[in-house]
């Protein structure tokens, strides 16, 4: 990437877009049956669940309003906690080399995403990638996920950068959708190399 950068910062997603996230990859070891798994995705350990511990309510809490509900799944439900590490299956392809050609250009870059900070941890020394940011704001430790337009703003107010120069990166539409909202330029992400020709059309190219 080149010079000509008219913008300050650069706010990533964490799953799958720095690491690859996916509780399928924790279920599909638990479950034979596809279609059972797929009806407890979706009627017992649901993403509003998942988002309640994004949100900052401990995992303790959650797990024990779905398990009380639905006591038949209580080994399954606890899974995604006592092994919730198996929720990452790893990096998201050629994402370090993204975050250090964007870091070589001098631009800032922060950190955004609903992740709850009892299982950031688990997994903030574990990927270079962290070490690379200036900075995050996860929800879990602010109360407020994406893509309520407050966490779009607090981001840009501890980074000390105006909505205009800044662009974000993440997978989920209605995050860019959201932060585009509040006038920060959002890229949808579906893989590096497309992100690295975005970046370069819409910002770090001189042409």
């Amino acid at each position: 990437m080149s010079g000509g950068s008219s913008i300050d910062l650069v706010i990533w997603d964490i799953g799958n877009v720095l690491v690859r996230w996916d509780v399928r990859a924790l279920y599909r070891t638990i479950f034979d049956d596809h279609d059972e798994m797929e009806r407890f995705l979706a009627e017992v350990w649901t993403s509003e669940h998942n988002l309640r511990c994004d949100r900052g309510e401990p995992y303790e809490d959650v797990i024990a309003d779905v398990v009380a509900a639905h006591p038949e799944y209580e080994v399954e439900v606890r899974a995604v906690w006592e092994r919730w590490i198996e929720t990452i299956p790893g990096e998201v392809p050629g994402a370090l080399d993204l975050l250090r050609e964007v870091k070589a250009t001098g631009v800032r870059m922060w950190a955004l995403s609903n992740f709850s900070l009892e299982t950031f941890p688990l997994i903030a020394g574990e990927y270079p990638h962290f070490a690379e940011l200036d900075g995050m704001v996860l929800s879990g430790e602010v109360g407020i996920s994406k893509p309520d337009p407050e966490i779009y703003r607090l981001v840009l107010e501890r980074a000390g950068v105006a909505a205009e120069r800044a662009v974000l990166l993440d997978d989920s539409e209605l995050n860019v959708a959201g932060a585009a909202a509040v006038g920060i330029e959002a890229l949808r992400f579906t893989d590096v190399p497309a992100a690295r020709r975005a970046l370069r059309t819409h910002r770090f190219c001189d042409s």
